[in-house]
């Protein structure tokens, strides 16, 4: 539940609230005929809704309704949660009976909220308030029930049209199934029992439009994928069409694309080309190099680390020159995709032609040391790893390089913190083989360490 501070003071003991930004004192009457206290009709209490709260938990309502704002005077002010069992004090206050039980029981005989010494403690029932409440809560609980039925019936409804119409019907009513499954948690579960997957599965093949593709994926990547469907749409043909999606359609198409076929990627052995084609890559580069949208940059390299943590498609990745771009994009990244750009660059420079490609950016050896205990101990630890690979290609050049870049300053912070041993033993092998090109006096001139810290 939301935490909630009440708005103002109320008397429970005659029945006044004080609620709303004016500070008008209203009695309870006119609170529940106005409808001050929510619901979209005014709140009918007694009768017909009072007879409905007597057979629904208020306890279930309460934990089902997580995302609906509360008037305050339903909120206990010593734990900001709803009262079930409201209890008015001597001073008109009114608290959930067991959380005032253990103010009382730690020894407190004051009110919790004006803090004045009560001068009788006894607790008071407070049937109204409660009437009120569970009243409140059957109203909005019945109406969320509603409403999901509503949705549950329209989700059916839509799938039995799928299996009916082509064309631009067939878009339409995706579009709609999409729309219905993106706003209603209930309508991801109604897809999922009745069939809907493998029914918006069947409609992904080498014809498919991307109008219709671009709906299907939309829908499935919200959904809770079996490992059967994964492995339909798996096909060469579904990832063809996703790679081609990812490549060609619009920004919100693209990331689902990416999103959907990492879904299908986890735990997969990848040594099959559907995954490792240049086209998916390169679409992928596309992505977080679109600097119109910034919003395709976390999935894009989230995918193109989970590909890169896979031996056999490395040298795909390297061949399409992504090892610069990803070096350019370093400066501009936030925390997060940082983290990932380092995970892929540290990846690629296992091979050879990775190192290789490292060592022909002229931005690498700068841009990496300037991460260097600068974003978190992960970064790093990447950073350090690449600068291995690099230095150690060609110790002369590179190792020169990375000294006038500042490393051999950053490398003694390293050593210096409160790392872990293994990376300070990166650290210091990283050291040692820097200072072989430079006397001991000139080695130490180069760790400006001041300059460096500041």
């Amino acid at each position: 539940m939301p935490m909630y501070q009440p708005t103002g003071r109320r008397r429970v003991g005659d029945m006044k609230f004080d609620v709303g930004s004016g500070g008008q004192v209203l009695d309870l009457d006119t609170a529940v005929k106005d409808g001050i206290l929510g619901g979209e009709d005014g709140l009918i209490c007694g009768g017909g809704v009072g007879v409905v709260a007597e057979k629904l938990d208020l306890k279930k309502m309460i934990g089902e309704l997580e995302s609906i704002e509360i008037p305050s005077v339903f909120i206990c002010p010593i734990s900001l949660e709803p009262m079930q069992d409201p209890v008015t004090l001597c001073t008109g206050q009114t608290y959930e009976r067991s959380n005032i039980l253990k103010w009382f029981s730690l020894g407190h005989y004051t009110c919790p909220t004006t803090m004045q010494e009560l001068w009788d403690d006894s607790v008071t029932p407070n049937k109204t308030l409660q009437q009120l409440i569970c009243s409140w809560f059957s109203q909005k609980y019945l109406a969320m029930k509603k409403r999901s039925e509503d949705v549950q019936g329209r989700v059916l409804e839509i799938l039995e049209t799928l299996k009916k119409v082509k064309g631009q019907a067939r878009v339409q009513a995706l579009k709609e199934l999409r729309q219905v499954v993106t706003a209603h948690a209930s309508a991801k579960n109604t897809v999922v029992d009745n069939g809907g997957v493998a029914l918006i599965t069947s409609l992904l093949g080498p014809f498919t439009s991307h109008a219709v593709g671009s709906e299907a994926i939309g829908t499935l990547v919200n959904l809770d994928l079996s490992s059967e469907a994964k492995t339909i749409l798996m096909q060469p043909a579904k990832i063809s069409l996703m790679v081609d999606m990812l490549n060609e359609g619009s920004i919100e198409t693209k990331i689902n694309c990416t999103k959907l076929i990492e879904v299908l990627m986890e735990g997969k052995d990848l040594e099959s080309e559907n995954v490792s084609s240049l086209s998916l890559v390169v679409g992928l580069l596309r992505l977080v190099k679109d600097k119109r949208h910034s919003n395709g940059v976390l999935p894009g390299l989230s995918l193109l680390k989970t590909i890169c943590s896979h031996e056999s498609v490395r040298n795909s990745v390297v061949s399409v020159g992504a090892v610069p771009q990803l070096i350019e994009l370093l400066p501009n990244l936030n925390h997060e995709c940082l983290e990932l750009a380092l995970h892929i660059l540290e990846a690629l420079s296992t091979l050879p032609e990775g190192r290789q490609a490292l060592k022909d950016c002229p931005k690498t050896i700068p841009s990496v040391v300037r991460l260097l205990m600068k974003v978190s101990e992960s970064c790093t630890q990447l950073a350090l790893s690449i600068l291995w690979a690099v230095c150690k290609l060609a110790p002369d050049e590179c190792a020169s390089l990375a000294v006038e870049a500042g490393l051999a300053a950053k490398l003694l912070l390293v050593i210096q913190s409160g790392c872990n041993p293994v990376l300070k033993q990166r650290a210091a092998e990283l050291l040692k083989l820097c200072s072989l090109n430079y006397t001991a006096t000139i080695f130490i001139s180069k760790c400006k360490l001041t300059r460096t810290i500041q």
